[in-house]
């Protein structure tokens, strides 16, 4: 079931919305209402930072060089 909505906002904004919405020939209404079924699906997720912050952190020793490492890595695929 549809409902009618009434929003105030700005006036440039209004504009910009409109043209947006016809760039993409969706209707204003239709901008709208996926926003809004956008809110709760993010409310749910989980963004990057949260789910890199939950990654394990590998014990790698303080003095490991990363390039050193990986241009032997390299060497060893013309050594053959």
């Amino acid at each position: 079931m549809k409902t009618k909505v009434n929003l105030t906002i700005e006036n440039d904004v209004l504009i910009k919305a409109k043209q947006y919405a016809a760039e993409i020939n969706e209707s204003l209404s239709g901008l709208v209402e996926d926003y809004l079924r956008n809110l709760e699906k993010s409310k749910n997720t989980k963004s990057f930072v949260e789910y890199i912050e939950k990654l394990e952190v590998p014990s790698i020793a303080a003095d490991f060089d990363f390039k050193k490492e990986y241009y032997l890595d390299k060497s060893k695929k013309y050594e053959e």
